[in-house]
This record gives structure tokens, sequence and C-alpha cells, in this order.
């Protein structure tokens, strides 16, 4: 007999803690929210808000607690698992729906644990620093859909080399290997979108992955 098919679509959120130039981070208080958020609101028939993660603005050094988070999350109910990782470009003024990670860690900075790679290979077995990863989400359709609701959003191929694109690369390399899907998008600083929209955002974001999965 063939596997049933999923029962709804259940989401897991991360984001991201201070880093260089960025003392308050948006993510940090938009993933802290969610829950209570989502509580008040309430999300459209099919989709489930899972875990909400916070994740050190590091690399190899937060690798561990991010795979460890990824591992525990595993659907018990047949549902799709979609992994969705928010970070903040401090320059950017609109919402960024990224394509792709590539398999490179070139840090303009040091993390927070002090560690900046240069041209380095992510995962050294993939190959190397020109291995570009990209997400089974349609982009194309969810853009669309927080455009009807009235959100400025791009697509973008390139979510830069530091953390954001680390993470993003480990976490659509997981997806690959457990059936699960993954998604990148970066969020402006509050000064630029307030937390209110950026946290309807974030809400009518987890709907549209749902509908387009």
């Amino acid at each position: 007999m063939g596997s049933e098919a999923p029962k709804g679509v259940v989401v897991h959120v991360t984001g991201f803690k201070k880093f260089q130039g960025v003392p308050e981070n948006p993510t940090e208080i938009i993933v802290n929210n969610l829950k209570d958020f989502v509580e008040s609101r309430g999300l459209s028939a099919g989709v489930t808000l899972g875990s909400c993660t916070v994740l050190e603005t590091a690399g190899d050094g937060a690798l561990p607690f991010l795979l460890n988070t990824m591992e525990s999350a595993v659907s018990k109910d047949n549902k799709q698992v979609v992994w969705l990782h928010l970070g903040v470009d401090n320059g950017e003024t609109k919402f960024a729906i990224e394509m792709k990670a590539v398999n490179e860690a070139t840090f303009c900075c040091p993390d927070e644990l002090g560690w900046s790679p240069q041209q380095v290979p992510i995962v050294s077995e993939d190959g190397g620093t020109s291995l570009a990863r990209e997400t089974c989400c349609s982009t194309k359709e969810i853009q669309k859909l927080l455009k009807k609701k009235g959100y400025d959003v791009t697509i973008s191929d390139d979510a830069g080399r530091f953390v954001c694109n680390y993470v993003y690369y480990h976490s659509l390399r997981f997806a690959e290997q457990k059936g699960h899907k993954s998604l990148f998008v970066h969020v402006p600083l509050f000064s630029s979108i307030n937390e209110e929209t950026q946290m309807g955002f974030v809400v009518n974001l987890l709907e549209a992955i749902a509908a387009t999965c």
C-alpha cells in the first residue's frame, strides 16, 4: 500500500540574534512573538505553525543546534514539513524571497562566535564554492499571493555569503534528504517596515507557503 498524501503543512520558523551592525535583530523579535500572534490572529486551514527558534548569528558554532532542531521536528502525522528561515537585510526596504544558497562561506565580518571564513566550501564533500542549491518552494506563486495582500516582495537569487546563506545551504541540504522543503526570506529593519506590518507579513507568508505546497 502506498504512502498517504500529506495532511496539511507544518512550518517551522527560525530567526537570528544580533550581529555586528545590527544590535537588535527584527527576526529575533518576530520569531519570539510569533506563536502568541498566531494564536490571537489565527491561521488559514491546512497550515500549522511548528517550532519557533532563534539562532546565534554564527556559522559552524551554531550548526549543531540548528541540525538538532531540524532533526527533532520530523512530522509525526504525515504533514508536509517546511523550514522557513528569516534573516534581516539592514540595507533593504522590502521583503526578499531567496531562491537559492551557494556552497560558499565568505563572511564580510566575523560572526558572533568570531569565525570569519573566506571562500570556504560550506560542505566540502559537495564540491566547490560554485555549487548552488535551490528551494523547491514555489517562489513566484508565493510572491504573487503576498503582493495581493499589499506587500512589496521581490525574488532574490543571491542570499549573500554570510550566516544567512550558510544556514540556508545546510537547511536546503537537510530538507532534500528528509523530504522537507526550505525557504529563506530576508526582511528589512523595523525602521523601514514596522513590527506590526512585519508580523502580519510572516503570517501571510506561512499561509502562502501552505497554499502553494
